[in-house]
């Protein structure tokens, strides 16, 4: 049988300025990724200088199986990962650049693609992703201190609180954003003509593979720490009015469901479970 390794997904990491927290990005990424996994850093045009010092420096000591693309005017957020998903033939996994992620991530993310052939979308924990947030749930949390240590105390949690069960979530969050090729296939890229530079592409995504009779699920054995809107964020890329409207153009019953979801919560008994766990192994996350 093969290794999960060898079905690992691709890792597209769309980049645009904040050099230290893409510089932090990408050593968690050589860190904690098996050798020869296909990475595709795209440069989305950064006008900083200390970014490109920081990629050029990647570029000399990357793993095998990195790329570095870049583009020749900026596309925006949207354009860019299109790109990316196009540069890569399996599953991919779009990650922002300014996440940290943990030891066994990617193997995680990729085992919960490959766990159910309806699952198109799979979210990992973390400290600031709206519905995938911990400890407080809907949250901007602060990111866990001492990752290092932390990732190794979650590795323990996870393996107390059981095997994953991949609990269906409206729809994906984009900060760690793992699809699978076939929903890519079926639905298409994000809608570059209707979502612009960004926000509310993977919302849109996510409805529209949930309407194929696919599944958006939470990766709930991963967790990837988001600092949040520090690469694109500065130019302005925020949810608006104007996000939300061409989101609910296209579906309607967005904004119900996701609510619905919210008041539920039916990922509270989870969500305990973890909680409780890492505070047996002495691990606060806020």
């Amino acid at each position: 049988m093969a290794s999960i390794e060898a079905t690992l997904p691709s890792v597209v990491i769309p980049a645009f300025n904040a050099p230290q927290e893409l510089d932090g990005c990408l050593e968690s990424v050589a860190a904690s990724t098996p050798a020869g996994t296909e990475v595709v850093v795209i440069d989305d045009a950064s006008t900083d200088p200390a970014t490109h010092e920081v990629l050029a420096d990647w570029r000399r000591r990357a793993h095998g199986g990195w790329r570095f693309l870049a583009n020749q005017r900026n596309l925006g957020f949207v354009a860019t990962a299109n790109r990316g998903m196009r540069e890569t033939a399996g599953d991919v996994v779009l990650l922002n650049a300014d996440t940290v992620v943990t030891e066994g991530w990617l193997v995680g993310l990729g085992r919960c693609l490959a766990a159910d052939a309806a699952i198109a979308t799979a979210t990992p924990w973390t400290n600031n992703g709206e519905i995938a947030s911990l400890p407080r749930f809907c949250a901007v949390n602060p990111p866990p201190a001492h990752c290092a240590a932390f990732a190794q105390a979650w590795a323990v949690a996870m393996a107390r609180v059981g095997s994953p069960s991949y609990p269906e979530i409206p729809t994906a969050v984009g900060f760690c954003m793992a699809i699978a090729r076939h929903a890519i296939d079926r639905v298409g890229l994000f809608d570059e003509a209707l979502f612009g530079r960004g926000y509310g592409e993977e919302n849109d995504f996510s409805m529209r593979v949930r309407a194929a009779g696919m599944r958006n699920v939470l990766c709930d054995d991963v967790y990837v720490v988001h600092l949040g809107g520090r690469s694109f964020g500065p130019l302005g890329l925020k949810p608006d009015a104007g996000s939300m409207e061409r989101l609910l153009s296209r579906h309607p019953a967005y904004f119900e469901q996701v609510r619905a979801f919210i008041a539920e919560d039916p990922l509270a008994a989870r969500r305990q479970e973890i909680l409780d766990a890492l505070d047996r192994a002495g691990v606060r996350l806020a």
